[in-house]
């Protein structure tokens, strides 16, 4: 391990990590978009309890490793950019609304994708090329001066701020809100009974605390050079692009591993379920909602700091500010969405 560079090094923390996720997508229905929709047109909580699962263990595991001093989680850039309210509204409802619209998130598409559908290879796309024109394109300038980024005086995470207050480790503060995820997980009894979405639930949490792990042990290692990541679908769609197209964006990192790692665990997933098939967009109004909502998210991820994913495992994992808010915005964004394309379906 000596001799592979520290990007490598990160790559392979991330395609680990990307690969359990890719699988939980496929075989536990792991899958921001479907449970709302199960949950507020199904009758079907299981999927959306999930998240409890996933959180509970993600926010256990990751607050436990800072305590046994493995993780930093006050280097990720949930914790070290300040927080900004409007942002977490605005790109929350943005990447919400542009979700329904394009029938998945960033994650969910590449899980798609590796499933065989080429609908979600226009979305990855289209969402990495729009990440990036509102990160360093042309777009930037108008992010910027209506959505300033600025580095954290503090921690911005709620058990680092209590913690700091009270002179309590921030663990003390961490497990209380993992246990009560839990239970209100495990309270809907069809979820309990469904013990195959309950491993892979805590299996997506368990990524998410390998990766935070992993890419800590590697910034320490590489003095700062490589920093502290956990999983998100926005920007690093659009590193990962660039890379396979030219090499360049950093070269080979974490994000690029997270990428291929979730393709090819979603391949796995899908090709052991059986479901692997090639399917195409056939209708051009399908097409046009997903290109436009692919845009929509790329554009509202950057702004609100990552996709449903990083907000709603990753930055909750490390409990920052941000997290409760923008994943509010992006469930009222998507339920919004969703309403809007179940009236349109309606016959007149």
């Amino acid at each position: 391990m000596d001799t592979l560079p520290m990007g490598a090094i990160a790559a392979l923390v991330g395609l680990i990590g990307g690969a359990v996720l890719g699988l939980a997508a496929r075989l536990g229905d792991f899958c921001t978009l479907g449970a709302l929709e199960s949950a507020a047109y199904g009758e079907d909580q299981r999927r959306l309890r999930l998240w409890g699962v996933v959180l509970a263990v993600a926010i256990t595991g990751a607050f436990g490793a800072e305590a046994l001093g493995y993780a930093d989680l006050t280097a990720s850039f949930y914790q070290s950019i300040q927080w900004n309210p409007l942002a977490s509204i605005v790109g929350g409802l943005m990447f919400g609304y542009g979700m329904a619209m394009a029938g998945n998130c960033g994650f969910g598409a590449l899980a798609r994708f590796g499933g065989g559908d080429l609908r979600s290879l226009v979305v990855v796309v289209v969402m990495g090329i729009f990440a990036f024109v509102t990160l360093s394109g042309p777009l930037a300038p108008l992010r910027i001066a209506l959505f300033p980024q600025v580095d954290a005086s503090a921690p911005q995470g709620i058990a680092h701020w209590l913690g700091a207050r009270t002179g309590l480790a921030p663990l003390v503060f961490a497990l209380p809100a993992a246990a009560a995820l839990l239970i209100w997980a495990l309270a809907y009894a069809p979820l309990r009974a469904d013990r195959r979405k309950i491993f892979w639930g805590v299996a997506a949490g368990a990524a998410v605390v390998w990766c935070l792990i992993g890419t800590t042990l590697v910034a320490r290692e590489s003095f700062g050079e490589i920093g502290v990541e956990a999983p998100s679908f926005t920007a690093p769609l659009g590193r990962t692009i660039l890379y396979f197209m030219t090499s360049t964006a950093g070269g080979i990192t974490f994000s690029v591993g997270l990428v291929a790692g979730v393709l090819g665990g979603a391949f796995l997933g899908s090709m052991i379920r059986g479901l692997f098939r090639w399917e195409a967009c056939e209708d051009p109004r399908e097409l046009g909602r997903q290109i436009s909502g692919a845009a929509l998210m790329g554009i509202g991820g950057t702004i609100a700091l990552g996709c449903s994913v990083g907000q709603g495992v990753s930055a909750m994992s490390v409990m920052a500010f941000s997290a409760p808010v923008t994943l509010a915005a992006i469930a009222a964004g998507g339920l919004l969405g969703l309403r809007q394309l179940i009236r349109g379906f309606q016959p007149d």
